[in-house]
């Protein structure tokens, strides 16, 4: 090869690489997470016992970092460039655990695990994990409303027998309709559902050691 040549292939690739015909990938998304549920109330029974709390069950649309939304009954849709922190099933067990711990009702709590013996298994379904638009009367703009479902069992270890289920359900409308906000109205649904399912914990497995 020719000097002159050599030259005119180094200026060309340079002029290649100055360019912008190539893919840039798509920026990250924006992360959000839900906080802590804080404790309800102080007084009242403690469970006896160590508690595992099991990783709830979701189906396939929810069992994603992505933050879920529907216009109707039939639809099923994301929220564009932004995510959860994790799973939501993920996540909503570590608040769970952490709640449950911070409650000071239920002072033995730990993720499921087959290297730990347990009194207790906390076992739950994540029904609905959502924002829900077009509310009857609702106008096109109106802000959603977030819904959280769980449905939970108590299981006791000593004879895998399930001592109590539970339905909770939650709606909480979100101030605006816009992304911060909505994420604000999953937080305080979110709290709502863990609450009760620790009220609810508690008052059943102390009822079944009496």
């Amino acid at each position: 090869m020719t000097l002159p040549s050599r030259r005119f292939l180094l200026a060309g690739a340079g002029a290649l690489a100055g360019c912008s015909i190539l893919p840039k990938g798509n920026p990250p998304p924006q992360l959000f997470r839900l906080t802590v549920a804080p404790p309800a109330s102080a007084s009242g029974p403690a469970l006896k016992g160590q508690l595992l709390v099991d990783t709830p069950f979701a189906p396939s649309a929810l069992d994603t970092d992505r933050i879920a939304l529907t216009r109707s009954a039939t639809s099923f849709d994301y929220f564009g460039g932004v995510a959860w922190s994790d799973r939501a099933p993920l996540m909503v067990q570590s608040l769970l655990i952490e709640s449950l711990e911070l409650s000071g009702r239920t002072p033995a709590v730990a993720r499921e695990s087959l290297a730990l013996r347990a009194d207790w298994a906390l076992k739950t379904d994540l029904l609905h994990f959502e924002a829900r638009y077009g509310a009857p009367g609702a106008g096109a703009e109106a802000s959603p409303e977030v819904r959280i479902s769980f449905s939970a069992k108590l299981v006791r270890m000593a004879d895998r027998i399930v001592i109590g289920q539970h339905m909770a359900n939650a709606v909480q409308r979100a101030s605006r309709n816009e992304v911060p906000a909505i994420v604000d109205a999953f937080d305080e649904a979110n709290h709502q559902i863990i609450q009760e399912i620790i009220a609810w914990v508690v008052a059943t497995g102390s009822s079944a050691t009496r």
